[in-house]
């Protein structure tokens, strides 16, 4: 079994810094993550692509850990925001983007029907595709 956190002795607990294990990775980046970070980077624009052509999008905006390279990790997802997406086609938009690829997974939000507070961070900190 795996230990936990909790399951630390105190002396390794004290030696743990999480912000150090991410600037670890940073400075030796996995060949695998760099892979999936420009796999990650295709399909974003491919799945915008379709959204617009296929489903009337009329913005699509990339925000989330695939937005910055730095951030991304082999478990990291693509999430997209859309505008203009009619509802009743909502959930084929999703099926379609999240199909494109079996090995990383595309989350989808209706920006115009999603929390404010959501909206503004996509906003600020998203890129237009």
């Amino acid at each position: 079994m795996a230990e936990t956190a909790r399951d630390m002795p105190r002396d390794q607990w004290r030696n743990y810094h999480p912000a150090g294990a991410v600037r670890r990775r940073r400075q030796s980046p996995d060949p695998r993550t760099e892979q999936r970070w420009t796999q990650a980077q295709q399909l974003a624009r491919e799945a915008a692509k379709r959204l617009r052509e296929e489903f009337g999008a009329t913005r699509v905006v990339l925000f989330g850990s695939a937005l910055e390279h730095s951030l991304f990790t082999a478990w990291s997802d693509v999430d997209l925001a859309a505008w203009g997406l009619a509802a009743e086609r909502f959930y084929a938009a999703l099926a379609s983007v999240d199909g494109i690829s079996p090995d990383i997974r595309v989350e989808l939000i209706d920006a115009e029907h999603c929390r404010e507070s959501l909206r503004r961070i996509i906003e600020q900190e998203g890129a237009e595709l």
